[in-house]
């Protein structure tokens, strides 16, 4: 069964006095694309993350936020006390224009680049992380996944009420295809019979017929049916397939939309046009709601 690529999960988690919430939105996108938000403390995971992201979602635009609250003293960031004194005594050195004075405001100085620093992990430390980090966006993934299911299954009902209604099209226009043989042929004899009426010029039947066979060759839309047919059947095979068919649905979504093209083209009869004016529709409905498919 297809799956969307629109999906929300989150989870929480609490752990040697940290909270831990992360929240991953997917939306569809031709390749994968993810944007990965983590504390500072915790951006040496930002390349695990994304592998884990890409193997399990595999694609559409992914954007990742975590966030970790901390009641503990072992989280605090540390005062880089030789990058403070720097900034403070290149301050004091500093001379305003005019004989102005100011103040120095703490909270400004300790935002300065290198001041503030996150604490040292060892490698047990981020081990630990990794861990902890990993079964939460596992957790947080299963519920996107989830939701890209059941967005998927509503996508496949929507997309089967289309191909159905397409086959219908395409079998009208395949009835109405050989009467459009018979109205040339009888357009073609009264035309005839206009122009060689009064007189006793007759136009002999071969010349009709291969004036008819000329026309039947130039509009033969049957191959055209017979691909477009082909094509539905290959889009509802891979709606009903396990396998990840975004990129070839949407490819058969085009090839259906130039069999109609050259239907429409090819065919001189107006209920034929109106046929493929709808199945151009469909067609083009299906190519909106595959753009969302993985």
């Amino acid at each position: 069964m297809i799956v969307s690529m629109t999906g929300y999960g989150e989870a929480q988690h609490a752990e040697d006095g940290v909270s831990y919430s992360l929240e991953i939105r997917t939306l569809n996108n031709r390749y994968f694309k993810a944007t990965i938000k983590l504390p500072e403390r915790l951006q040496f995971l930002e390349a695990d993350i994304e592998r884990m992201l890409r193997t399990r979602l595999q694609r559409g635009s992914i954007n990742y936020v975590l966030r970790a609250r901390s009641a503990s003293a072992a989280t605090a960031y540390e005062v880089n006390q030789a990058a403070l004194q720097h900034y403070l005594r290149q301050i004091g050195a500093s001379a305003l224009p005019g004989g102005l004075t100011g103040t120095v405001d703490l909270g400004t100085v300790l935002a300065l680049p290198g001041v503030c620093q996150p604490p040292e992990l060892d490698e047990a430390e981020r081990e630990r992380l990794l861990d902890v980090i990993s079964r939460l966006s596992e957790r947080a993934i299963d519920m996107v996944i989830r939701m890209r299911q059941e967005e998927g299954q509503a996508l496949h009902r929507d997309l089967a009420i289309h191909c159905n209604r397409m086959r219908a099209l395409a079998a009208e226009i395949g009835e109405r295809a050989p009467k459009v043989l018979d109205d040339y042929l009888q357009k073609l004899r009264e035309r005839v019979s206009v122009l060689t009426g009064g007189t006793e010029l007759e136009l002999d039947q071969d010349s009709l017929l291969r004036e008819l066979a000329v026309y039947a060759d130039r509009c033969d839309i049957s191959e055209e049916l017979a691909r477009l047919t082909s094509h539905l059947d290959q889009f509802v095979g891979l709606c009903e397939s396990r396998e990840h068919a975004g990129r070839k649905l949407d490819f058969l979504a085009q090839e259906m939309l130039r069999e109609a093209n050259t239907i429409g083209s090819k065919s001189n009869d107006s209920v034929i046009a109106r046929n493929v004016v709808e199945l151009k529709g469909s067609i083009d409905r299906l190519k909106e709601q595959v753009q969302n498919v993985q």
